[in-house]
């Protein structure tokens, strides 16, 4: 049994899972299962979920938080709507200082968690892929710490890369507790990383 054919063997599984359980893409078992393992969303949570086309964690969020909390989905794309009177789905894109803004607009009240799973299109240059991801990664975490209340949480996707402590050094200074996380939904191979930062500090 080779490595190949275990990493296809998962992708498969998940796959099939989210189109049984009727999830937009796989990538919902990774929100979930850090979830389950860090409860950094917690029923009643208003919840932001940047870059959240086609809307895999938007649904999962919608889960997570239950009928008394609140999602919004951000993202550069128009996302088809979730049916639930408690998600709401807005174009935005992170980069953009405005953005934080239009956030605003449509929150009950700051916000209990920002999950942010935006990637940059993939160029199959390394440095370039990781640069422009840590990038967004960092436009996240800036409407993160405009948008959060006292002690709320941030999840964030990463490249791993030369960058990548001084991004998590970033983290540190707006959370109490900060730490990588890998789901065991992502690939075991990707480089791919989560950056969890609990009870944000407002400075």
């Amino acid at each position: 049994m080779n490595n190949a054919w275990v990493k296809n063997r998962k992708r498969e599984y998940f796959y099939r899972k989210a189109k049984k359980e009727k999830f937009r893409s796989r990538a919902s078992y990774k929100l979930l299962q850090a979830v389950k393992k860090h409860r950094f969303i917690k029923p009643g949570y208003v919840v932001v979920d940047l870059g959240a086309a086609p809307g895999g964690w938007t649904q999962a969020a919608r889960k997570l938080v239950g009928d008394s909390g609140f999602v919004l989905a951000v993202d550069v794309k128009r996302i088809a709507p979730v049916e639930a009177p408690n998600v709401h789905a807005i174009i935005g894109d992170v980069a953009e200082p405005h953005t934080i803004q239009n956030i605003l607009k449509f929150l009950p009240r700051s916000a209990d968690a920002v999950i942010s799973d935006v990637s940059p299109n993939v160029s199959g240059i390394w440095e370039l892929d990781h640069a422009r991801q840590i990038d967004l990664a960092n436009n996240s975490l800036q409407i993160a710490t405009s948008i959060l209340r006292f002690g709320g949480n941030f999840f964030v996707k990463i490249f791993q890369g030369r960058t990548t402590s001084k991004f998590i050094e970033e983290v540190r200074q707006n959370f109490s507790f900060v730490k990588l996380v890998k789901p065991k939904a992502s690939r075991s191979k990707s480089a791919e990383l989560y950056i969890l930062g609990r009870n944000f500090i407002k400075t």
